[in-house]
């Protein structure tokens, strides 16, 4: 049931939904600016991160800051992903017109789901993302269509991750595109512009 997660979906105008990854301590209205300024006609569905860390939502565990409990990522992820399934009818959402918009802790468990094959969109916006999984062992991404994000001076995802992401995504197919941004952890203007841009070329 999609009353599993704690959610917001706003109907669009358009055939497109953007599934929305708010970051730690994050709620399912954080994203929906952000979101209807990268594409004001589409449906928007933002669920809220089940996992809490000292009260703040999430949507897997770490263990410390850039350690993450794997298990439960895979755990989160699939969970994830049923709940999807479950929207998808329950909305009247086309999986094929679903891009997923995660900003850091949203945009790690969007790259669990590509990684781990239960990706229910072809297409991602990643931002401020880091490989949240060590395993290289990834499913064919042919025909995905990934943005990652990064910030120069980001602190707590160093841009590396960000291209160390972007090459596991790459090697198993899928369609790559990163810009570095003159910033830390926190969005700006160009994240949206960029982001805006890609989803234009959808």
């Amino acid at each position: 049931m999609t009353s599993d997660f704690v959610h917001r979906f706003e109907r669009g105008q358009s055939s497109r939904t953007l599934l929305l990854l708010h970051g730690t301590g994050g709620t399912e209205d954080d994203m929906v600016p952000l979101g209807r300024r990268i594409d004001q006609k589409a449906a928007l569905l933002s669920p809220r991160g089940k996992v809490l860390e000292n009260g703040a939502p999430r949507f897997f565990r770490r263990l410390a800051e850039g350690v993450f409990d794997e298990e439960d990522v895979k755990r989160r992820a699939d969970e994830l992903a049923q709940f999807v399934d479950h929207a998808a009818v329950e909305y009247g959402i086309d999986l094929n017109e679903l891009v997923a918009i995660g900003y850091s802790n949203g945009a790690n468990i969007a790259a669990a789901m590509l990684l781990l094959g239960l990706a229910k969109f072809r297409a991602a916006i990643l931002l401020r993302a880091m490989p949240p999984l060590s395993s290289n062992d990834v499913p064919q991404l042919a025909g995905y269509r990934v943005l990652i994000s990064v910030g120069s001076t980001d602190q707590i995802v160093p841009a590396s991750e960000g291209q160390r992401l972007g090459d596991m995504l790459r090697e198993a197919g899928a369609a790559v595109t990163i810009e570095t941004q003159a910033a830390g952890h926190r969005l700006v203007l160009n994240d949206v512009t960029v982001a805006q841009r890609w989803v234009a070329l959808q």
